[in-house]
């Protein structure tokens, strides 16, 4: 799991202010992790295909 140093990102369609909860990303050497902001201490890691092939199923409406 990454550190709590880690350089968390979010999409700016996320709005600011504390109830707009949304998946975090941040990259790690070879690994990218998510979250999901109610949850932080969650992460699931992944490798970029993985993340490319989880984008890519949300957008054809497969997942």
């Amino acid at each position: 799991m990454p550190s709590t140093t880690t350089d968390w990102q979010k999409s700016s369609f996320s709005g600011t202010g504390d109830d707009n909860n949304c998946v975090e990303i941040a990259a790690s050497g070879a690994d990218v992790h998510l979250r999901e902001s109610e949850e932080p201490s969650t992460v699931l890691t992944t490798v970029p295909a993985g993340l490319r092939s989880l984008i890519a199923a949300i957008k054809t409406g497969a997942a």
